[in-house]
């Protein structure tokens, strides 16, 4: 096995694996078939064995189970060689089963306090305003995560889900060191905002890297998953209108992966990640055995041509432009 990829972010001024543990398919509010916590722990801890350095998660995945799992799961590992990444500002209404978003001063401090009980840690290093508070001025926003950054419970300041005017108006307040968007084959809506950030030096934690597992080649219908699995409705891939396509594509990625006698989710991501927008990729934990896989793909990368294939098989079929 090869050496992990590493990528330096830039504002962050850290070493950060190319591959990085995502941890909302712990959700068993709202995945099917969520794994059992030392499942969950097995394979984290495999990922890290593997030379991942880098788990994320939110209060909100799971009502704050995905943190706490990642809490114990670092538990014997040496903290200062792992990279803790989580969120605030988005809040499950168990009466409603829906979202909010709170993303007030107050808030934030109340926020970090638990997010630093449920992890066990005394100090978060990448912290993410989760989705855009549109009631809250980001300048307040800003406010809380540079008093935190001065308190020493964070170290960098990240948002998520943010578009580039939100990104530009926070920079005015503190320096923001990394973007978490979605990023995948079917998933390039925020392609010339990563652009922007790497021209100045913001890093990119795309997640939704395999789409929700359409990318791994395991799905080859339509799935008959629960009508409240999240996944239906999230990953644009499982629509009745997109399905065809992302299976005509699996085509194209069927016969690369066979050409390296590699599994079609290392395709995935290695597309991803040699992209030079991308700093790091959020996969899934499903089980050891993907763990591997997933790792295994940086064994070999592909070619250019390979990459203008797929590309040029993206455009064609207009998946490039959900």
């Amino acid at each position: 096995m090869k050496p992990m990829r590493m990528t330096h972010f830039n504002n962050a001024n850290v070493d950060v694996s190319q591959l990085a543990v995502g941890t909302w398919g712990l959700d068993s509010l709202r995945w099917n078939g969520a794994m059992s916590e030392t499942e969950a722990i097995e394979a984290i801890h495999a990922m890290v064995k593997g030379g991942v350095n880098l788990i994320d998660t939110a209060p909100n995945y799971g009502n704050h189970s995905s943190e706490q799992i990642v809490g114990r799961a670092i538990q014997g590992l040496d903290r200062s060689k792992i990279f803790i990444s989580t969120k605030f500002g988005t809040h499950n209404d168990l009466f409603t089963g829906g979202v909010f978003r709170d993303a007030r001063f107050g808030t934030v401090m109340e926020e970090m306090a638990s997010s630093l009980r449920n992890l066990q840690t005394d100090y978060v290093d990448f912290y993410f305003l989760h989705w855009p508070d549109t009631h809250t001025p980001i300048a307040e926003t800003m406010c809380a995560l540079n008093f935190l950054k001065q308190q020493g419970k964070i170290r960098f300041i990240g948002l998520s889900n943010c578009d580039q005017a939100l990104l530009e108006e926070a920079m005015k307040y503190g320096q923001v060191d990394v973007i978490q968007p979605p990023f995948s084959m079917i998933d390039q809506r925020y392609k010339s905002l990563m652009s922007w950030c790497h021209k100045h030096g913001i890093d990119t934690m795309t997640y939704g890297s395999l789409s929700g597992g359409i990318l791994t080649g395991q799905f080859r219908e339509i799935p008959d998953w629960p009508a409240n699995d999240v996944r239906l409705s999230f990953y644009k891939g499982f629509r009745p209108d997109v399905f065809p396509r992302v299976m005509e594509l699996m085509r194209t990625l069927d016969e690369i992966a066979a050409a390296h006698n590699a599994p079609v989710s290392q395709v995935a991501i290695n597309w991803s990640t040699q992209k030079t927008y991308v700093s790091t990729a959020l996969v899934g934990v499903r089980s050891v055995r993907h763990v591997a896989e997933n790792i295994e793909t940086f064994a070999w990368k592909l070619s250019d041509n390979e990459m203008q294939k797929i590309d040029a098989k993206l455009e064609a079929l207009q998946l490039d432009q959900l």
